[in-house]
């Protein structure tokens, strides 16, 4: 099988690599930044540069884009790509992307995929991707619903192939609601937590507690930047949330209720070995 990937950064040179190293597809790709693609090609993460002309030939295509770039592609390509083909996208919203690409797929004969490879690291780029980034990882994927059983479990079994241990399906909506708390939403709370004036004196001070919380604020702002505007609306409603529960917890220990922020830490406790199983 020939696969395209469009952007090698972080998700899609991982996505080569794992390809190379563990199938026996072929894989072509590009990127804005030419040297990041004779890059891939020293390295043998692709077999070679993804040509315009090459783009009819692939059976998979993968969009490792941001957003609105994988939609301007898909609206520039989309009737360059064979019958039958099968899209996927790798961006961290769904809605936004499926909503775009979902029509030009039935007007073009493509099967589209909305995806999102649930790993990642705090560095960015083709130069931090790896061949096992997605050992273990779930794969979340919102296919159209007239794709047939046989197609979808060709793709499933295909990103198994890549390390990925559970693909999750969902629709995008449901997506983009979970993935506010899931991903989202920690991503806010741990820039907003190293701001604090004290983060600066936190040597000597911090253990596992601190590296946990702050591990995400180191983040590629541009991308996820977009991101959160693209789900604003499921974000906000976290935040507004999260505000809610903080103020409680505020209160009780403004206040000196011993009994109020027991119970409080208490349910903490409880709903995380409810949620852990």
């Amino acid at each position: 099988m020939k696969v395209g990937i469009v952007g090698l950064g972080l998700i899609g040179g991982s996505i080569a690599k794992a390809i190379k190293n563990h199938t026996e597809h072929e894989v072509f790709g590009t990127d804005l930044q030419e040297p990041v693609i004779y890059k891939a090609i020293l390295l043998e993460a692709i077999d070679g540069k993804l040509e315009e002309a090459m783009i009819g030939d692939c059976d998979y295509m993968i969009l490792a884009l941001y957003p609105g770039a994988a939609v301007e592609y898909m609206k520039a390509h989309g009737k360059e790509l064979k019958r039958g083909a099968v899209v996927i996208d790798c961006c961290g919203v769904k809605e936004a992307v499926c909503s775009e690409i979902y029509p030009i797929a039935a007007e073009q004969g493509f099967s589209y995929v909305g995806g999102h490879p649930m790993a990642g690291i705090e560095f960015s780029g083709f130069e931090h991707s790896q061949k096992n980034l997605f050992k273990h990882a779930s794969m979340i994927l919102t296919p159209q619903t007239d794709m047939s059983i046989q197609e979808m479990e060709r793709l499933k079994k295909f990103w198994v192939s890549l390390g990925f241990n559970h693909v999750q399906l969902s629709t995008p909506e449901e997506h983009d609601q979970i993935i506010a708390f899931t991903s989202q939403l920690a991503h806010v709370v741990s820039s907003a937590y190293v701001k604090s004036p004290t983060s600066l004196k936190h040597k000597g001070f911090s253990a596992g507690s601190y590296k946990d919380l702050s591990r995400v604020a180191k983040l590629n702002e541009t991308m996820w930047t977009e991101l959160f505007l693209l789900n604003r609306e499921n974000l906000v409603n976290e935040i507004d949330g999260m505000i809610e529960r903080l103020q409680e917890y505020r209160d009780a220990i403004f206040e000196a209720n011993e009994k109020d922020l027991c119970a409080l830490l208490r349910e903490g406790t409880e709903r995380k070995v409810l949620i852990d199983g």
